[in-house]
């Protein structure tokens, strides 16, 4: 996995992260860390029981609070949280793999409890028949989700409304996602539908296939010491679109557009479908855009349709990059 440069925007949540870390190891038996073929890869730490499927560990924490330690391995399984607060942490970083199998049509987790974070994880190859298949679906609640890969699937995270809800991601990886096959619109590698607060931090997209790589309709959003690698995108269209409008931050963060665009006309976009929120303060500073070697052409860094008044304030630019259009 490939991250960005550390931000200090991020570090609670990796000192939650951390600690989670640390109860596995101290509570799980290192033989059941390590183990790659062993049986029951699934281990409830707090009980220290162990299941074979991940919906029976999911089932057993129930609307409690839990934490699932995943063994390294490659599964065909997928699940679905209806309550409770769980973690999902892999033993070790980028050793466990969920792979094409989507829970309900939808994902390899679909999460609608109260809570839940998730760690370490790999999730590729989903896809299912209305073209939304993501490793994760969240439908409510709150989402922390670190050091984890989205790869090869038509969404990495999909999730539903949810304005009291919270999404965090930070440390993680999206490639070769999204899609414009489907009859209904584009899938997107990252898309976030009404929640209340949104922080996207030292995360890499790259590779797209189709669609935004990051569209968030939230009311507010922070982007921060993330890449957004186009240059052997396919089809792709903006890099971030904030469709609804939105306040936050979008600071420190790379960009480069590739050549094969279906929209090359902006790398940010903001209101472009209404404006349900007000995007008036929304800060743009202190990032790095340019065109991949060989692209000439114009494109705007931010295009706004909001109306409200923008910072957009210092940001390396290359050439044929236009600041800021109001449309």
């Amino acid at each position: 996995m490939e991250f960005c440069a550390r931000s200090p925007l991020a570090r609670p949540l990796m000192t939650t992260i951390g600690a989670l870390a640390a109860l596995v190891g101290a509570a799980v038996p290192s033989a059941t860390l390590f183990a790659n073929d062993g049986p029951a890869p699934f281990t409830v730490v707090e009980t220290g029981k162990r299941y074979d499927k991940l919906q029976a560990a999911v089932d057993a924490i129930g609307d409690g609070k839990g934490t699932i330690a995943i063994a390294p391995g490659h599964y065909a399984q997928c699940a679905v949280q209806q309550a409770g607060d769980i973690s999902y942490l892999a033993t070790q970083p980028g050793s466990a793999t969920f792979d094409g199998v989507a829970c309900e049509g939808k994902a390899a987790l679909v999460l609608r409890g109260h809570s839940a974070e998730v760690s370490g994880l790999i999730f590729q190859g989903i896809r299912v028949p209305d073209f939304n298949g993501a490793g994760i679906r969240l439908e409510r609640g709150n989402l922390t989700v670190a050091q984890s890969w989205f790869r090869d699937s038509q969404e990495g995270i999909l999730t539903n409304d949810d304005p009291g809800g919270e999404l965090v991601v930070d440390q993680s990886t999206f490639t070769r996602l999204g899609t414009c096959d489907g009859s209904g619109g584009c899938a997107h590698s990252l898309y976030i539908g009404d929640y209340g607060d949104v922080r996207v931090t030292r995360s890499r997209f790259e590779q797209g296939r189709g669609g935004h790589y990051l569209k968030s309709r939230a009311a507010r959003i922070e982007v921060a010491s993330c890449s957004f690698d186009d240059s052997a995108g396919k089809g792709t269209n903006y890099m971030i679109d904030l469709p609804d409008g939105a306040t936050g931050r979008i600071s420190n963060n790379w960009f480069v557009q590739g050549r094969d665009k279906e929209n090359y006309s902006a790398f940010i976009a903001v209101a472009a479908e209404g404006k349900d929120h007000s995007s008036a303060g929304l800060t743009v500073v202190g990032n790095d855009a340019r065109f991949a070697p060989g692209v000439t052409r114009t494109s705007a860094f931010v295009a706004d349709w909001s109306g409200d008044r923008l910072s957009v304030g210092e940001n390396k630019l290359g050439d044929g990059l236009n600041r800021l259009e109001e449309r």
